[in-house]
C-alpha cells in the first residue's frame, strides 16, 4: 500500500527527522500535539497538527489520524513506539503500521521472553534468575521496556529490598507494567548494538555495529559507528546472532539488537523494536535513510539493496537540558540557541521554546563523519565549540569534556567509564603504558569499579552545613514517597523522601546527622526546583 499522509505519534527531535524523510519523498505529514505541547517545534513543522489529550494515548492517535485523513502511522521512539497493542489498534482502523508485527513486537519487546528465545536460537546470554541463585552484584531490569527505566544495579543483600520497590515504581511509570527481573552484574562491558532492517519478503540484514558504552543512569551520551573494539570476526558473530533472533521472531522493519560486550564474549540484552535515538551514526556511515526504509517495508515494498555498510567514522552526543555533573534535568526558556552547520544536527528545539520537564530533555543530537575516528571526533570536538545554549542549563561542558578526554580518544570506554572518570573531572596528563592499564600487582584481576557517585541522592548539594537546615528540590518534580516524619532521628546520607522527574527517581538524602523539624511535602506533591522540602535540625 502506498503510503500518502503519514502521522508520527511523537513529539520532538524524532518527529521532525521523520517529517524531514516524508517531505523527500512526497509524503504529507501531521503532528500530534498535546495541551501542554501546543508551541513545541515540531508541532510548527508538520503539514497540519491535530490536538490529542496525551501521547500516551493509543485511542488518540488513531482519532487523529481519522480525523486527519492519515493512512499509516509512525511512532517514533519512547511513548507507544514499542507498544504491541498499539500497532493492533492501528492495523484494527485499517491504517498502515509503520513498524514490526505485534507478535514480533510481544516476542522481542517482553526481555524474559526475549532471553528464552534467544537461547533456542543458539544466541547467548546473560543468565538471569532469582537474587539468591545469582548472588551480588546482580542488575534489576524492567521486563517491559528499556532507555534506564527501571534498572537498579545491587550490590548487598541489605539494598534489594528498596531497589526492587524502586524498579518497580519506575517500571510502571514508564511502561505501566511493573515487572522486574535480576540477572547477573557484568562489570565493565561495553555496550554494543547491532542495527537491523527486516522486510516481508523475506530479508533480514545487519547494517553493522554502535558503541553504546559511555552511559549515564543507563542511558546513553554517545555513540559511535563502527566500534573500537570489534574487529572483523566479532562482528560477523555478533551480526550473524543478530539476525539469528531477528528472524526466530519473524522480524521486520528497523530494530537494534544490544549486546554486553565482555572481552571477546556477546551476550545478548534485548531487541528494540523501533528506530533508535543513535540511528544517525549507522546512516552516515552506511548512506542509507533508516526512516525512508522503514516506510518502504512498511508499504510492503523489499528494502534497498545494501552494497557496503561501512564508509568511515561516525560518532553522536546527546545535548540535553541537564545538569553537567548531575545529569538531572533542567527547564527553561532557550534565549539563545546556535547549533553548529559543519556537521549534521538533528534538533528538537529552537530559540525561544520553553524546555519542560515533562519530557525528555533531549535538545538535539550532534553527529559528525569523517573518514577516519580521529577525523569523525575532531570535527564534534569543533562543532561543540561553535554550540552555544543560554537560558537553560545543559550538559554541554560535559559533551566537551567528554570527547576531549584521553580515554574516549583512545576508545578505551566501558559503561563504568563515568564512575571512573567523574563528570568534568581532570583527566590525565597522558595515557600509562598498556602494561600499566590493566591489572598486574601480583597478577591480580582488577578490582571492581568503585559504586558510581551518587547522584540519585543529592542532598548534600541541596542542602547546607549544620545550621543551614533545609533540604531542598535540585529540580521539578513529584514527590513520590515520604520516608520521615517530624521528630525522627535520621543519620547522614539517610533517605528522607524521593523525587519523581522524567519518569526517573531521585532520593534526597539527609547531609548529617540530625532532627526531622518540618516535612513540607505530602506524596503526589508538585514542587518546583530550589523548593525546600524538609527541613532539619542538629
Amino acid at each position: 500500500m502506498e503510503i500518502r499522509k503519514l502521522l508520527v505519534a511523537n513529539r520532538g527531535e524524532i518527529a521532525l527527522r521523520i517529517f524531514r524523510t516524508c517531505r523527500t519523498l512526497g509524503i504529507a505529514t501531521v503532528a500530534v500535539v498535546a495541551p501542554d505541547d501546543r508551541e513545541s517545534l515540531h508541532a510548527r513543522h508538520a503539514d497540519e497538527t491535530v490536538e490529542i489529550a496525551s501521547y500516551l494515548h493509543s485511542e488518540e492517535h488513531v482519532r487523529a489520524a481519522k480525523q486527519s485523513g492519515a493512512d499509516a502511522i509512525h511512532p517514533g521512539y519512547g511513548f507507544l513506539a514499542e507498544n504491541a497493542d498499539f500497532a493492533e489498534a492501528i492495523g484494527a482502523a485499517e491504517l498502515v503500521w509503520v513498524g514490526p508485527s505485534p507478535e514480533a513486537l510481544r516476542a522481542g519487546g517482553d526481555k524474559l521472553e526475549a532471553k528464552r528465545i534467544a537461547r533456542e536460537a543458539g544466541v547467548p546470554v546473560v543468565e538471569s534468575g532469582e537474587p539468591d541463585e545469582l548472588g551480588f552484584p546482580l542488575l534489576l531490569k524492567a521486563a517491559a521496556g528499556g532507555g534506564g527505566r527501571g534498572m537498579r544495579v545491587v550490590r548487598a543483600r541489605e539494598e534489594l529490598e528498596d531497589a526492587l520497590a524502586a524498579a518497580r515504581r519506575e517500571a510502571k511509570a514508564a511502561f505501566g507494567d511493573d515487572r522486574v527481573f535480576a540477572e547477573r552484574y557484568v562489570e565493565r562491558p561495553r555496550h554494543v548494538e547491532i542495527q537491523l532492517l527486516g522486510d516481508s519478503h523475506g530479508s533480514v540484514v545487519a547494517l553493522g555495529e554502535r558503541d553504546c558504552s559511555i552511559q549515564r543512569r543507563h542511558q546513553k551520551v554517545l555513540e559511535e559507528s563502527p566500534s573500537p573494539a570489534v574487529h572483523p570476526t566479532l562482528r560477523a558473530a555478533m551480526s550473524d546472532a543478530a539476525v539469528r533472533f531477528a528472524r526466530a521472531i519473524g522480524y521486520t522493519s528497523a530494530g537494534t539488537a544490544e549486546f554486553m560486550l565482555d572481552g571477546r564474549d556477546f551476550f545478548f540484552l534485548e531487541l528494540n523494536g523501533r528506530i533508535q535515538v543513535e540511528h544517525p551514526v549507522t546512516e552516515l556511515v552506511t548512506g542509507l535513510d533508516l526512516v525512508a526504509e522503514q516506510l518502504r517495508i512498511a508499504s510492503g515494498q523489499a528494502m534497498s539493496a545494501v552494497q557496503d555498510s561501512g564508509h568511515g567514522h561516525a560518532v553522536e552526543v546527546r545535548l540535553y537540558a541537564e545538569d553537567p555533573r548531575t545529569f538531572l534535568p533542567q527547564g527553561g526558556r532557550i534565549t539563545r540557541l546556535v547549533l553548529p552547520v559543519a556537521i549534521r544536527v538533528d534538533a528538537g528545539i529552537s530559540e525561544g521554546d520553553e524546555v519542560a520537564l515533562a519530557y525528555d530533555p533531549l535538545l538535539a543530537k550532534l553527529i559528525a563523519h569523517g573518514p577516519t575516528r580521529e577525523d569523525a571526533l575532531d570535527r564534534l570536538e569543533d562543532a561543540l565549540a561553535d554550540t552555544v545554549v543560554e537560558g537553560v542549563t545543559t550538559n554541554l561542558p560535559f559533551l566537551r569534556w567528554l570527547v576531549a578526554h584521553p580515554d574516549v580518544r583512545a576508545g578505551r570506554t566501558t559503561t563504568a567509564f563515568l564512575v571512573e572518570h567523574p563528570p568534568l573531572s581532570r583527566p590525565p596528563v597522558r595515557r600509562a603504558r598498556p602494561e600499566w592499564q590493566g591489572a598486574w600487582r601480583l597478577n591480580l584481576p582488577a578490582p571492581p569499579p568503585a559504586p558510581p557517585p551518587d547522584i540519585d541522592a543529592l542532598a548534600h548539594d541541596h542542602a547546607g552545613a549544620h545550621g543551614e537546615s533545609g533540604v531542598t528540590a535540585p529540580m521539578p518534580g513529584t514527590v513520590i514517597k515520604v520516608l520521615v516524619a517530624p521528630g525522627d532521628h535520621v543519620q547522614a546520607r539517610q533517605a528522607l523522601l524521593v523525587l519523581e522527574a522524567m519518569k526517573m527517581e531521585t532520593p534526597l538524602t539527609a547531609p548529617y546527622d540530625a532532627v526531622v523539624r518540618t516535612v513540607n511535602v505530602a506524596e503526589g506533591d508538585r514542587v518546583a526546583g530550589g523548593a525546600v522540602l524538609v527541613e532539619l535540625e542538629d
